[in-house]
């Protein structure tokens, strides 16, 4: 592929369909990045952690044990908001066991997700989720990928009613059932949308994180490394000497960077199962944002290797 082709696919040429508002004067960078979720004005850390797969160890106890070292160094470089379905096997337990080993950290927002057909189903997956947390209050509570949203909805608004969640949304990944999702973010009143933004995957810069913008709707970021993709394929390039300029050091704070410096992204969820690659992502967090001009040079630059 030359390099004119990938940057038509990865979005780099469809610059101009930003809003004029996503266009404006980029958002201030404190040392240490928050973003504002926008029904409530709560300040929470640009950088979550999501668990699919790297949280789903069953009952092993050694890997539990790691896991939760992992969640002790989230916590610690000052993270927030952690990601889980009922879809991610075991992951749900394997947080509820660390977080009881932390003392259930006062700044953790939990956020998990209703994944079922039938309606009858979604309040029996709240009280597993708040048995396997063991939390009684969600900070955030989706629908996993549009499952059934239109049943699904109503009993996430009277939780929020009943004070036993603070936000609701829906999700979507890989970049499916966009047009549905912009239906829903048109009509209904929701606090979060998740969905896939990368650098490589930012077909929701076209209207959806305007939509999402104007409709005053936070945004979670999901498959911010692409799966883990971006890092098999960049990670022994050479990072550019500007990365200096932006506290970069590691191509992982490359990537989250450039996704939470979008005016309309509140957090980016990358998951991981390692120490080492927690601290490097929390590190994302930390120091300035690329600007708009800088975030075009960081996609020209992805596009020449």
């Amino acid at each position: 592929m030359d390099r004119r082709v990938f940057l038509e696919r990865s979005g780099a040429l469809t610059l101009s369909f930003y809003a004029p508002s996503l266009l404006a004067k980029p958002e201030k960078s404190p040392s240490f990045v928050e973003k504002t979720i926008p029904s409530t004005n709560q300040k929470i850390a640009a950088i979550g952690m999501g668990t699919w797969i790297t949280f789903n160890v069953g009952s092993d106890l050694s890997l539990r044990k790691d896991r939760t070292e992992v969640l002790k160094k989230f916590f610690g470089k000052g993270g927030q908001l952690i990601d889980s379905s009922p879809m991610y096997g075991s992951s749900q337990e394997v947080l509820g066991f660390g977080l009881k080993q932390l003392g259930f950290p006062k700044k953790l927002i939990a956020a998990d997700k209703i994944w079922t057909e039938e309606k009858s189903e979604g309040p029996e997956q709240f009280k597993d989720m708040q048995k396997d947390w063991n939390i009684k209050q969600f900070g955030v509570l989706q629908v996993h990928n549009l499952v059934n949203w239109q049943a699904h909805l109503p009993f996430m608004r009277e939780l929020k009613k009943q004070g036993k969640v603070k936000y609701i949304g829906v999700t979507t990944s890989h970049g499916r059932r966009h047009s549905e999702l912009k239906e829903i973010l048109k009509k209904e009143p929701l606090d979060f949308v998740q969905l896939t933004y990368n650098i490589t995957h930012r077909e929701v810069e076209k209207d959806i994180l305007p939509l999402a913008r104007e409709k005053k709707i936070a945004v979670i970021a999901n498959r911010p490394l692409n799966g883990g993709r971006l890092m098999d394929q960049f990670q022994t390039k050479k990072l550019p000497s500007w990365c200096s300029e932006l506290e970069i050091t590691c191509w992982s704070q490359y990537f989250l960077k450039f996704i939470i410096s979008h005016p309309a992204l509140t957090c980016a969820i990358p998951a991981t199962s390692k120490v080492a690659h927690m601290e490097e992502n929390m590190g994302a967090c930390y120091g300035p944002l690329p600007d708009q001009k800088t975030r075009e040079k960081m996609i020209t630059y992805i596009a020449s290797l």
